[in-house]
Parts: structure tokens; sequence; C-alpha cells
């Protein structure tokens, strides 16, 4: 009896611990382990990741900018991919065996269960003859996303592109998942979040065939994916489109703003490149060849290159001039070249005739004056209180610090203070005489083009600015940041600034006017060319201006790299652009060809 009980114990044991290794293999397939319902769940069931379309942007007249085309990306689940002829596979997809091994390598490292991208960004042409036989090759299916598209083929720089998040946005942000894509650059990237939308989710029956056979539960587990929101801009893109012609075959920029409300009506960076090279599949190609591009139609001039700003900052130095009460409207200075070199011209005895003229030694007289107030008994110590003002006063047009619009990558120019100085000579060991060349926009002071533009606007607005943006509404309702509707004042009475129109009204209206070639039939232009010294080469042409004179529409800059005096080249471009949009027509056609026939890249360099 004791021996059956022992036996039957023994036996009771085994049968238990059998129940119990059982019961734990189950438990770890069915709960811990996921294989066996991912390969089950693949098998009947697929999450297919709804991309939203991203937001529409529109100018400001309701001329499209950018829209979306469909395209597919071909997805894997490398643990579903049975033996298969790869090398039709490959012939369907016109790809190399190789390509083949190193796309599927990369997949079954990222997951063997989850479904991850094989060839993204697959045409609508192509992907109609692939879908008709995708069914022979169980473990691939396609996903529909998105491509953006350009219409007009122009404002590349400032509509910019989209890209693949990177490993380092997707550790940053936690709405993004690899194979996502996001706004690398101009109004794609500042305005992501609203461009972008929502993705969402939709799950469907599949066959053992990998046919899609309806949806999952009628769609109850669907999420739907929300569209991003639609931008209009304050581009015109005529005129965009306008300036950009105006530009070939030159280096430079073009900046248009409406001053009563900053705007931008044109941005133009030249050379420049068509938008459409920066899309989808292309994009490798393409980019490397724009970057290594030996003219770098990449890098946004408008917005990026600092320049001396040459003689359209007189007009600064004589606003500041007259509110510190160190000269008056009336203020006269010989034009003594052996202060500083200028033109032959009769002397300027007034602030607007000083303009006109562009007269170098008369604001070396004017610059001294404001930087030398004999404030203190040192000469140094003078000239350091001189420039601390001067430099405060200057920084309030909105120089030497970025100009708070709304595409990334603008720079902040310079503008050069004591401790500036102080650091570059040392501290008691510069005066007036080390930096005299900044009275005529020379030396160390660097402008962005997108500043100039605004320098214009508030010469247009007598001395009020609101900051330049591109921004015009989104979608039907929202309103654009209140920073941009915020008025900007320089501190200037607006007194002074009569004398400066005058003399801006006479550069371009009267006989020994610097930009002759700015006039427009039957619209008053006020103006300011500046030459900018070019150590490395020929000078820049510099034009800034606005009109019309009384209820000013458009506030201009244009900068041509390498083209010499600004009255030549920048001028002429300027009033172009200003006829175009006033008038939606150019009359003088001799002044426009010539423009947009000249080649003013191989310009020879100055010896």
């Amino acid at each position: 009896m004791n021996n059956l009980s022992s036996r039957q114990i023994v036996v009771g044991i085994i049968f238990l611990f059998v129940a119990l290794v059982y019961s734990l293999r189950l438990f770890y397939v069915q709960v811990i382990n996921n294989e066996y319902k991912l390969n089950s769940d693949n098998n009947v069931l697929r999450e297919i990741t709804q991309y939203p379309a991203r937001g529409l942007i529109y100018d400001r007249n309701g001329d499209l900018l950018v829209y979306n085309e469909a395209a597919y990306d071909l997805m894997v689940v490398p643990k579903l991919v049975l033996e298969m002829d790869t090398n039709s596979f490959c012939n369907l997809l016109e790809i190399s065996q190789t390509e083949f091994v190193s796309k599927f390598k990369k997949a079954r490292s990222y997951s063997r269960y989850k479904p991850s991208v094989f060839i993204k960004e697959i045409s609508s042409i192509s992907y109609a003859s692939i879908q008709e036989q995708l069914f022979q090759y169980p473990g691939f299916f396609v996903q529909t996303r998105t491509l953006r598209k350009y219409p007009k083929n122009n404002a590349a720089h400032i509509l910019g592109y989209i890209g693949e998040v990177n490993p380092a946005t997707i550790e940053k942000n936690a709405y993004y998942r690899s194979g996502d894509y996001i706004g690398k650059s101009g109004l794609e990237y500042a305005y992501e979040d609203i461009l972008r939308g929502r993705r969402g989710v939709k799950r469907v029956l599949v066959d053992v065939h990998n046919r899609e056979k309806g949806s999952y539960k009628e769609g109850a587990t669907d999420t739907i994916a929300i569209t991003g929101k639609t931008i209009f801009t304050t581009l015109d893109i005529q005129l965009q489109e306008y300036g950009e012609k105006l530009m070939v075959n030159k280096k430079g920029s073009i900046v248009a703003i409406d001053p009563n409300t900053g705007e931008i009506l044109a941005l133009v960076s030249a050379p420049s490149y068509n938008p459409n090279l920066l899309v989808g599949r292309s994009v490798k190609k393409n980019y490397p060849l724009l970057a290594n591009d030996d003219l770098n139609p990449l890098f946004n001039r408008a917005t990026m290159a600092s320049y001396p700003p040459g003689s359209i900052f007189k007009t600064v130095q004589a606003l500041i001039g007259m509110q510190d009460g160190v000269i008056n409207e009336n203020s006269g200075f010989p034009c003594i070249k052996s202060l500083v070199g200028c033109h032959n011209h009769p002397t300027a005895t007034s602030v607007s005739s000083s303009i006109k003229m562009s007269c170098n030694p008369y604001y070396y007289s004017v610059f001294r004056k404001i930087i030398q107030q004999g404030k203190h008994k040192s000469f140094f110590k003078d000239s350091e209180v001189g420039l601390h003002q001067w430099s405060n006063q200057v920084k309030k047009f909105g120089f030497g610090q970025q100009l708070a619009t709304d595409i990334p990558n603008i720079k902040s120019g310079f503008i050069p203070d004591v401790k500036f100085y102080n650091k570059w000579y040392g501290e008691g060991r510069w005066a007036f005489s080390t930096i005299y060349s900044l009275s005529i926009g020379q030396g160390e002071i660097g402008i962005v083009p997108l500043q100039m533009a605004n320098l214009a606007a508030i010469l247009a607005n007598r001395g009020y600015y609101y900051v330049p943006h591109f921004i015009k509404r989104i979608d039907d309702t929202e309103h654009i940041p209140k920073e941009f509707t915020t008025k900007n004042n320089v501190g200037i009475n607006k007194k002074y600034f009569i004398p400066i129109i005058e003399g801006m009204e006479k550069v371009v209206g009267e006989a020994g006017g610097t930009a002759r070639r700015a006039k427009i039939e039957n619209i008053i232009v006020c103006g300011k060319t500046g030459t900018a010294q070019n150590p490395h080469g020929e000078d820049h042409s510099i034009f800034i201006a606005f009109a019309p004179k009384d209820n000013p529409k458009i506030a201009i800059a244009v900068y041509v790299e390498n083209a010499g005096f600004g009255g030549t080249w920048a001028a002429p471009i300027a009033s172009l652009m200003m006829e175009s949009y006033l008038t939606d027509s150019i009359k003088d056609k001799e002044k426009e060809n010539r423009i947009l026939n000249a080649n003013l890249l191989n310009v020879i360099p100055k010896k």
C-alpha cells in the first residue's frame, strides 16, 4: 500500500510538472512573447498609417504656391516575406539585387515583425504598374502619402522644403516617428505645426494572398487623419517671379515690403533654384549638386548675407544728427576730399542736398559731430560716450539684431560698439579718427538686405516699422501673431524725416541726382543709392526706395554684388519692381531689356 501510494505521488508530481511546463509555455507565448500574435495579426489585420495632407500655401492674391501630389511608400514586414522570385520583384520595382538585399537587411534590423519603409515615394505612374502584381509577394504592401509640388517654380528660399525626420528630432518631439516628414527650411519649417496636420490609423483585413479585404470592425477602431491648415502668405507671386527674372545672371537680392503693414511682397535671392528639385526621392541627387554649386544657390542672400550698406546709411546718420541736435536741416559742410574720397558735385548746403548728391565729406563731418559732442574732457572718452549713444540709436532701426520675421536663419548683421573697439584696439586707444569710415556705411558695419528694405519702410512711414513677415492669415479665421501688428518706433522725431525724403525725391527726380535711372513716369519715387567698397572685387551696387512719395505702397532694397555704382544697376532694378507692382505694366522696355539681358556674374575685378 505504501509502495502504491508512493508511485501515485510520483506520477502525480510528474503530471503536475508537465502541466506546469505547458502552462508556463502557453503564458510565455500568449502574454510575454508577441511573435505568434504578430504573425497572426499580420496575416489577417494590417495597420496602415494615414498621413495627412499638408496644408496648402497661397500668395496674397489667392494664387496657389504649394500643393500636394499623391505618392506611395512600399512597406515590408520581414517575418511575413516568403521565398520569392527576387529577379521578378527587382524588375517590377526597377532596383538591383544589391539594393534589394541592402533594403531588406535594413528593414529586418529595424524589426522582423513591424512594417517599415522598403521603398519610399513611388510616383503615381510607377504605382499603377506595381499594384496589380504586389499580391504575389506576401509581406509587402503600399502605404499612401503625399509629396509637395510647386506650380510656379519660384520663391524657393521662402517656401522651403520638407524632408525625413532625423533621430534627434524624434527624440525631442514625441509626435514624430521614423519615416515622418518635417519642414526643413522656409515657411515649411516656420509653420510646421500648422501645416503638418495630424496622422491617423486605418486597420484593414487582408487574406493569405496579401490582398485587402475590407475595414476591420467596419472602421470602428480607425482614427482619421486631419489635414494641415492652409496658409495665405503676403507674397505677390507675380512680383516675385518678375524679380527672379530681373536677377538672372546676377548675384544679390531684392526685398520688397508694404510699409503700411510690414508684409513682404517679394524676397529674391540670386542665384536661386527650382523648389521642385528638392521634392521626394530626387532630393538625394539634387541637394548635393546645389550645395556644391560655386554660385551657392541654396544660400539666402536676402536674409543671411551681411554687407556694408554704403551710402544708404547716410539717411540714418542724418536722422541721428538732427535728433541729437548736432546739425539741422540747413546745415552745410564743404566737400573736402582730403578727409574722405568723393565724386565731383556742388557743395551740399543742407541735409536734402547732401542726400541728393551723396557727399562723403559731408557725412564725415556729421558723424564727427555725433561722436565728439564734447561731453568728456578726454578725447578718447568723449568718443566712447558718443559711440555708445550712436550705436544704441542705430539699433532702434532694427540693425545689429535679428528682425524676428517668420522664416528661420535670419542674420543680425553687425553694429560696432564701445566694447567691440575696446577689445579690438584697446581701451583708450581709439577715437573718431579710428572709426570715421562708419560715417559712410563702411568699416565694420554689416547690414542684411532684409534690414535695408526695412530701413526703406521706416523712411516711408516717417519713423516706424512693422516687423517684416510672410504670414497674412491662417485658414479663413486665424489672425497673424501680434508681434507682426505691433508698431515699432525708432526714436526719431517725425519732422526730421522731411528733409531726408526731400533729398531722396531729388536723388531720382532732379538733374544731378544719383539715381535718375529709377524714375517712373507719373509716380514720385524717393530713393537713395549706395556703392559699397568690396576688397575682393568690383564694388557692390545698392539702392533703397519707396513709392509713391505721399502714400507709399511699396518699400524696396536691391543689392547687386560686384556691379559697381548703385545708380547703374540696383536703381533701375528697383524701379522696374516698383512700376510692375504699382501699375501692372512696364513702359520703359529699353530699361527692362537692359536689365534682363545683363550678365553680371563675370564682372572683371578691380585691380
